[in-house]
Formats: C-alpha cells, sequence, structure tokens
C-alpha cells in the first residue's frame, strides 16, 4: 500500500500541521513516511501545500505530480490541484470560500464544512482536525492509536492539553463528510 496525498490551502488552515501529523502517525505506525511542505513567504494568508506520502515498501522519491487523494481547503488550491488527482482518486474539499466545485467524473469527491462545523462547535483551533477525520474516515492508511502518538510528537509538550480537543475534531469530522461524487 503506498498513498500519495497533496494537502493544500492558506497559511494559517493547518495545512503543514495536518500533514505532519498525519505523516507522523504513519512513522509511529512503522510504516515509511515523506513529508515535504512548501509555502510562500507570508506566514498567514499565503498558499501552503504538503505532500505526504506513506508507504509499507521504501519510498523511492519525494517528487510527485499526480495523486491518490487531494485535500483542498482554498479555491486557488482547488484551481492548480483538481487536475493532479489520478483517475479514480479521492478530493476531499471544504466549500466554505470555494466558488468553483471540483466537476471531474473521474474521481471520487466528497466535501466536509469543517470551517463552519470548527467555528460552531467552539473548534476553530482544530479545524485542520476535522478535515483530517474526514479523510482518515474514507482513507483509515494510519490506525487511531497511532494517530494520538503523532498528535503527541508533532504538538508541543505545552500543548498535550489541546490532544483531546484534537481527537473531538478528528471524530467530528469522520461524521460529518459528504459525498459529492462517487465513481460506481
Amino acid at each position: 500500500m503506498t498513498e500519495e496525498i497533496i494537502i493544500a490551502g492558506f497559511g494559517g488552515q493547518g495545512v503543514l500541521s495536518m500533514g505532519k501529523i498525519l505523516a507522523y502517525s504513519g512513522v509511529m505506525e512503522n510504516k515509511e513516511v515523506s513529508w515535504m511542505p512548501s509555502y510562500g513567504p507570508e506566514m498567514r494568508g499565503g498558499t501552503a501545500n504538503v505532500i505526504v506520502i506513506i508507504s509499507d515498501e521504501r519510498i523511492s522519491s519525494p517528487i510527485v505530480n499526480y495523486f491518490d487523494t487531494a485535500i483542498i481547503l482554498n479555491q486557488q488550491s482547488m484551481d492548480k490541484f483538481e487536475k493532479t488527482v489520478k483517475p479514480g482518486g479521492l478530493l476531499i474539499y471544504d466549500p466554505n470560500g470555494i466558488t468553483r466545485h471540483p466537476a471531474r467524473k473521474d474521481i471520487n469527491i466528497y466535501s466536509i464544512e469543517a470551517a463552519d462545523e470548527a467555528s460552531k462547535v467552539g473548534l476553530s483551533k482544530v479545524f485542520n482536525m476535522v478535515v483530517l477525520g474526514g479523510y482518515l474516515k474514507l482513507k483509515p492508511i494510519v490506525q487511531a492509536e497511532y494517530v494520538r502518538k503523532g498528535l503527541e510528537k508533532s504538538l508541543p509538550t505545552r500543548h498535550h492539553r489541546m490532544i483531546p480537543e484534537n481527537e473531538k475534531a478528528i471524530e467530528k469530522g469522520k461524521e460529518i463528510i459528504k459525498e459529492v461524487h462517487i465513481l460506481n
């Protein structure tokens, strides 16, 4: 099993953190992992993306042009990365701020209203974990116990008190992800 993922959105949405937590979760589960972030000079508001590869086998290159899964959190990323999902692959997006929804018919598409849900239930700091939860429901490439270990590893010790809140957000994401277009 090899899963090649692109996560993309604005800086400040937790894109890089989501990728890092997913990568650490894979490491904790003794999988082969690659984590390659990319971001502009702006700290918040600029675009950011991260490529995460998790595999049972050695990873030959962290450079990937086409992905099994794209997690899209803004319109610029939708415009750039929708076409990079492999036929039969998965695209997950938060419709908040999206003006042109994905139109491909050769991929599986799901939406997750993570921004709205996170603010509604007071989880705005862990919006990215709502998205991660939706993804892990569809593709449980790492087990829940390793996601917790990934959170422990990637969060600074002073933020470990937020791990239960992060886990709650992951569970919320599993509940609210919605099918938009599924291949038969």
